[in-house]
């Protein structure tokens, strides 16, 4: 089965219309190494932060630990709501914060 790692590295991949082996090479690994993810491996810390500098996304994107790619598309998602629903979002964030204030 495909892990998260490797669905996300083979989108990017495909989106960035490289292939793994010309990305390979670009970076310095050895032939296949990024394949070799395909079956649940998971990389290095220096190896995840090299591939997300490439792709220019988080690290924690790659690893599935957030839903978005960076920064800039969490803000584009916000600039493109409505007064109305970013007033939702305002109000929602601060009954969370709230509630994790209140928990400690």
């Amino acid at each position: 089965m495909e892990n998260i790692f490797y669905l996300r590295l083979k989108a990017l991949t495909h989106e960035s219309g490289n292939s793994f082996n010309q990305i390979e090479r670009e970076l310095g690994y050895t032939r296949n190494a990024l394949a070799n993810y395909k079956n649940g491996g998971v990389p290095s810390g220096i190896r995840l932060m090299e591939l997300a500098n490439y792709f220019k996304v988080l690290p924690d994107y790659l690893i599935g630990k957030v839903p978005f790619e960076n920064v800039e598309s969490i803000e584009n998602t916000f600039v493109s709501l409505t007064n109305k629903q970013k007033i939702e979002m305002y109000l929602l964030c601060q009954k969370w914060i709230l509630s994790r204030i209140k928990e400690d």
